[in-house]
């Protein structure tokens, strides 16, 4: 790769590895038996679209350790997304969100392949939750298959333990907070473990442990991509409610529907006297909101100024995480790229 960061070219390469990876693992699996058609379909749809931030961060991670371009290095960066596709997988059916990407969600395509099942909804569920156990799966197997050396894979060992252990963690918070009165401090919580850290500064973290990144990249990378991964989603909540789903792919009122534990509630109960929380109870207690709750719901927010304290809470995660980057002094080629990346996942639209 050239030392201009191109992130078309790199998410090029990643589609290459995550596609060929995953087709030859659904086609292992249609080999037990033909039944199995609709889950290795499910297997591939779960990779085949995405931004490959996770990646990218694990290889600048690499970059930023002092190490050259790498193909092996390319394929242990693709398994992160492979964690990113296992999670998305379990977190829509947790939250029994139907669509992502615009295109149902493999709890929900699922069905089609049970007419026969006296539980189609329930069995479909538990076909989903296997396809997301099984990425996670491969996503550790392509790890330790990248081609990297054995010591280098070693110094990464113990950081996939955090990982998964942070990623159920942030996921368990949420389901423990949903619907309980909303409150900022327990939201940022579940952003920091159920996304901030595995969309960034883990597989940073990664990638500089493979490179063999000494103690101060290290605590550079936690400082640059804790806020990082937490103005990710905090614009992920934004765009939740305030995004076209046209553009994100997702159903607008998930978040609402759900009573969700988001940051972008959380602010807008603080900001609320008793008459616009009563006004909020009235509304997200609707057990289907509608396109006028879901606009209610907006209305209040913007007139508490909600999205604009949310805004402001990830310009200054942003300032942060781009503060810890220039306090390590990176050689160009990674401190340009991962400045881009914090663009990237901080100002987007889907």
């Amino acid at each position: 790769m050239a030392e201009r960061w191109e992130p078309a070219a790199f998410k090029a390469r990643v589609d290459e590895v995550l596609r060929g990876y995953v087709a030859h693992e659904a086609g292992e699996l249609t080999a037990v038996d033909a039944a199995l058609g609709p889950v290795a379909d499910q297997l591939e749809s779960a990779v085949a679209a995405g931004k490959r931030l996770r990646a990218a961060f694990c290889y600048w991670g690499w970059r930023a350790a002092g190490q050259p371009d790498s193909d092996a290095l390319v394929r242990a960066a693709a398994s992160m997304e492979l964690v990113h596709a296992a999670a998305v997988v379990h977190d829509d059916l947790i939250d029994d969100s139907p669509l992502r990407h615009g295109r149902p969600t493999p709890h929900v395509a699922l069905r089609a392949a049970l007419a026969h099942h006296p539980r189609a909804a329930a069995g479909a569920r538990s076909l989903a939750m296997l396809v997301g156990d099984l990425l996670m799966s491969l996503a550790g197997q392509l790890f330790v298959t990248s081609g990297l050396p054995a010591a280098y894979l070693g110094r990464a060992r113990p950081l996939w333990a955090a990982l998964a252990r942070d990623l159920v963690a942030g996921e368990c918070l949420e389901i423990l907070h949903t619907g309980a009165a909303p409150d900022t401090k327990a939201s940022l919580k579940v952003i920091r473990y159920k996304t901030a850290k595995y969309t960034v500064e883990q597989p940073l973290l990664i990638g500089g442990a493979l490179g063999g990144a000494g103690g101060r990249l290290r605590a550079g990378c936690s400082a640059y991509g804790v806020p990082l991964g937490e103005a990710f989603q905090l614009r992920d909540d934004l765009l939740g409610l305030f995004g076209d789903p046209e553009t994100t792919g997702k159903a607008g009122a998930d978040d609402v529907r759900g009573r969700r534990p988001t940051a972008l509630l959380a602010e807008t109960w603080r900001l609320a006297g008793d008459e616009e929380r009563a006004r909020l109870r009235a509304l997200l207690d609707r057990r289907e909101p509608d396109g006028d709750v879901l606009e209610a719901v907006r209305e209040v927010m913007r007139r508490l100024g909600a999205p604009d304290r949310v805004e402001a809470m990830i310009a200054e995660r942003v300032g942060d995480a781009l503060g810890a980057l220039d306090a390590l002094d990176l050689p160009p080629a990674p401190a340009a790229a991962l400045t881009s990346l914090a663009h990237s996942a901080s100002v987007r639209s889907s």
